[in-house]
């Protein structure tokens, strides 16, 4: 009996203990659930609810001539919520009742499954009521408005449950043109060219939204007043015109290919102002074929003879010397001078040249001797006069990656004096082909240095945020008679020199310098036989409008490795071209009348339009007619143009460079029912223009 009594005393004394446990456990879950309830549902939502930023629509990068050089384009994510009221109504008959229809439509469009798959994943998603459900990634904005009439998907994403993501993608619709310096535009990698430069620019101000996250951390809109509408990014115009620099590009390309060369670079600018035209890099991918890999234009390498043209003006800054003093080179392609032996590539076409012929003819050993001459007692005066000239100073263009010139240390010493008598003929230094084309440049400008640049104005909605005016570096880096000297001796490299056989038969003049310098870099070294080839020069020479500098590598061992042979070709190529397209008949791309720099198209009402550019002062040429009601604005030869814009009750009219109010009246006098997206002007209407409508049709406009 004892036995018992002690077993049950410990049964009742659990199932005591049990009820106790259930009993707080109940009233725990009681007071939870009642009196803290609201708390602990603000927590799941605060845990669940986050405000997400939202990207901005990225600027678009325009070339001088108006073309799109690089521009975002909208690309649409589309999922499902099959949990959406509409769907789930009256056991979810309108869902049923649209499902073939829907899915004959989306197999049609995007061509990927068959009916019956796309039957099958929409019912299986339904049963499942999936939240958000991933339907296609990367719809194009011409496939996204169709899908929108679609059967169901047409009564709107409360009703249908679909749901559409947008995000942009950065297109080059030039692909190689220009494609390095324009640069790239990515998410998780380095951006480069002027899409880093001007990325906070372009970029603008992402805005904010609220999201909700549900299983499998997939983010779902929210909608809230509260949220941030992102402040789109600016528009850049370049200086790059998609003429010249598609000429630069084939130029230099059909060279590279000739050649087999490592890479090559060919820049041209606009002589007064600094405008670069064209930048065309070039290199080598290993299955043989070329693309814009690197910026070259910006890469610091030794220049070889093209550094001449400082060695010529120093010498002549410093008075001891003219270009018709007589200089002995020999005729053996060698001499020895003050401390190291130097060599012509070479021989010279006689012993004894005047100073003007060395330069045109490249002798090594001419240079150095009148460099010896000025500077031979105190070398690091050579370095100054370096300085004045700014190759030892970044040009300063408004592109990143440019890289910094390296000079070899001048001291007054034995070493010192070898690297000033190296440096004179173009090596111990190190210098960028866009410093080199600056000074060339700022001869072919009297003396004037500008700074070379590669945006022109920064715009928002089409108006004018920021104009970029040249800008003068030094106005005036030698005197004027030092100036003329060097003209002088380019003008004869070309008419008696190294350039003499490339340029005998031009319809126009050239003055410039060619270069070829032995290089060794990387893994090869000097025994590869790889040289740089250089050219640089501008035209017409009597009145430059465009100078110009094309850099080439060789592949070890070329046959064909010399300034004249690799480089100068391709300087004529483009300067024949851009001859025969802006300069030949009177220079008339030169001495043009200013005009707007891009093409452009407003509309709106005609009192309107007409008030504000009478308020504006701009003069116009008004072509519309008496009693219209609406006009369209675009650029004319020299001047704007006001042009009728017909309405008309059955024809869709052109929306293009209307205001929002504007297009909402047009459309909506029709009968249209609009649908809007973005801000600014308009620049795509889902009707095109002259398109036959009706009544309660819909038509959307993209704002920018």
């Amino acid at each position: 009996m004892e036995v018992k009594r002690d077993i049950l005393w410990r049964v009742y004394m659990a199932y005591i203990a049990i009820a106790v446990v259930c009993v707080i456990i109940f009233v725990k879950a009681f007071y939870i659930q009642q009196v803290q309830g609201s708390m602990w549902r603000g927590m799941s939502d605060s845990l669940h609810l986050k405000m997400q930023p939202i990207d901005a629509d990225r600027g678009t990068i325009y070339s001088d001539d108006g073309q799109m050089l690089s521009t975002s384009v909208p690309q649409f994510d589309i999922y499902v919520d099959f949990g959406a009221d509409g769907l789930r109504q009256k056991n979810g008959e309108l869902f049923y009742r649209n499902l073939d229809s829907l899915s004959y439509c989306l197999a049609d469009l995007f061509k990927d499954k068959t009916q019956s798959a796309y039957k099958k994943i929409l019912s299986t998603g339904y049963k499942k009521k999936d939240r958000y459900y991933l339907l296609k990634r990367k719809v194009s904005f011409q496939d996204y408005y169709k899908l929108r009439q679609f059967p169901l998907v047409r009564l709107g994403k409360n009703t249908s449950g679909f749901i559409a993501e947008t995000k942009n993608i950065r297109l080059n619709p030039y692909q190689l043109l220009a494609y390095r310096t324009i640069g790239l535009e990515r998410a998780n990698a380095q951006k480069v060219g002027l899409e880093q430069t001007y990325d906070t620019v372009l970029r603008g101000e992402e805005g904010k939204r609220l999201v909700r996250f549900i299983s499998g951390g997939v983010a779902v809109p929210v909608n809230n007043e509260n949220e941030i509408e992102p402040e789109n990014g600016k528009d850049i115009v370049t200086t790059l015109d998609t003429r010249i620099q598609e000429i630069a590009e084939n130029a230099l390309m059909k060279m590279l290919v000739q050649s087999e060369s490592q890479y090559g670079t060919c820049v041209v600018m606009e002589t007064q102002t600094g405008q670069v035209k064209a930048m065309a890099n070039l290199g080598q991918r290993p299955d043989g074929s070329y693309w814009e890999d690197y910026n070259y234009a910006l890469r610091a390498t030794e220049p070889g003879s093209t550094i001449k043209l400082a060695t010529l003006l120093a010498v002549l800054s410093e008075g001891k010397t003219s270009i018709n003093d007589l200089v002995e080179v020999g005729s053996t392609g060698n001499a020895f001078v003050g401390v190291r032996n130097v060599n012509d590539a070479e021989r010279a076409p006689k012993p004894v040249m005047t100073v003007r012929e060395c330069f045109a003819h490249s002798s090594n050993v001419g240079m150095s001797k009148i460099a010896y001459n000025a500077f031979g007692s105190q070398p690091d005066k050579f370095a100054k006069y370096l300085h004045q000239l700014r190759m030892d100073t970044l040009t300063g263009i408004d592109l990143k990656g440019e890289e910094k010139p390296r000079i070899a240390k001048t001291k007054r010493n034995k070493e010192g004096l070898s690297d000033m008598i190296t440096m004179s003929f173009g090596y111990a230094l190190q210098v960028t082909p866009m410093q080199t084309l600056t000074l060339y440049n700022a001869i072919a400008n009297n003396g004037k240095m500008v700074r070379p640049y590669l945006v022109s104005s920064i715009q928002s909605d089409g108006i004018v945020y920021r104009q970029i005016e040249p800008a003068v570096i030094n106005e005036q880096i030698v005197e004027p008679r030092i100036v003329k000297d060097a003209q002088n001796c380019m003008k004869a490299v070309v008419t008696e020199g190294t350039a003499k056989l490339i340029f005998r038969d031009a319809p126009y003049t050239v003055a410039g310098k060619t270069g070829t310098a032995h290089v060794a870099d990387g893994v090869h070294g000097y025994d590869d036989g790889i040289y740089q080839a250089s050219f640089v020069g501008y035209f017409p020479a009597d009145k430059p409008q465009y100078t110009c500098i094309v850099v080439i590598k060789t592949k070890p061992h070329a046959p064909l490795h010399y300034g004249g042979q690799l480089s100068a070709p391709v300087f004529k190529e483009v300067a024949d071209r851009l001859y025969s397209m802006f300069i030949k008949d009177n220079m008339q791309y030169a001495t043009a009348t200013q005009n707007d720099s891009i093409n452009y198209i407003y509309a709106g009402a005609v009192k309107d339009v007409k008030e504000i550019m009478q308020t504006i002062g701009v003069k116009y040429k008004d072509s519309s007619a008496k009693k219209a009601q609406y006009a369209m604005v675009s650029k004319g030869d020299t001047q704007p143009v006001i042009k009728t814009q017909a309405i008309s009750n059955k024809t869709m009219p052109q929306l293009s460079g209307m205001t929002l109010k504007d297009a909402v009246l047009a459309c909506e006098s029709m009968g249209l029912k609009v649908n809007v997206q973005g801000k600014g002007r308009v620049v795509i209407q889902s009707l095109l223009a002259g398109q036959t409508v009706k009544q309660g049709q819909q038509v959307s406009i993209q704002l920018n």
